[in-house]
């Protein structure tokens, strides 16, 4: 395949190309965090779970000695991963949105009022991050949670597509 006049290997390609965007993706979320001030709630920390575990795997199926159904195999493993990303992002979405509410533990942002003192002592010491149907931060009206659902949806989608490239061997 020809990209801007230079040859592209799908087969070589796709497994570091996964990974760089999974990392890229887990950068911006921790720029976002530490350099931009954008406090994550726990939903925004589990949908990181989806990058760092694609990350790993694409970096697995590229450097492991695999043919080309194991390394097919693995991506689409990534695929699945994404997708499900996108599930948990589009869940996130729709407690922002209030759509439904969450019994994700952590989420709500509120103090139970039947609290011992040694519990809220423990609390104290890792205070509950801020509830997730707080929404921080919009670009054109949508969401960092309504972007991920997008991006989750692409790498999905994108992964799948070389998975069964790679799985199938075709030309290149």
């Amino acid at each position: 395949m020809q990209v801007l006049g230079l040859r592209l290997d799908i087969n070589r390609a796709a497994a570091p190309a996964v990974a760089l965007a999974s990392i890229g993706a887990l950068a911006a979320a921790l720029i976002g965090e530490h350099w931009l001030g954008i406090e994550p709630c726990v939903l925004c920390l589990y949908q990181r779970v989806p990058y760092g575990a694609t990350a790993a795997i694409a970096i697995l199926a590229a450097i492991l000695p695999l043919g080309r159904i194991g390394r097919g195999l693995l991506l689409a493993l990534c695929a699945i991963l994404f997708l499900g990303g996108g599930a948990l992002a589009f869940y996130h979405v729709g407690v922002e949105a209030g759509w439904w509410t969450t019994a994700i533990p952590g989420c709500a942002g509120e103090l139970p009022a039947d609290l011992t003192v040694a519990e809220l002592q423990a609390l104290l010491q890792d205070p509950p991050r801020r509830p997730c149907d707080e929404v921080t931060w919009r670009l054109f009206g949508l969401t960092l949670a309504a972007y991920n659902t997008m991006l989750s949806t692409v790498l999905a989608g994108a992964t799948a597509a070389a998975a069964v490239h790679v799985a199938k061997g075709a030309n290149r």
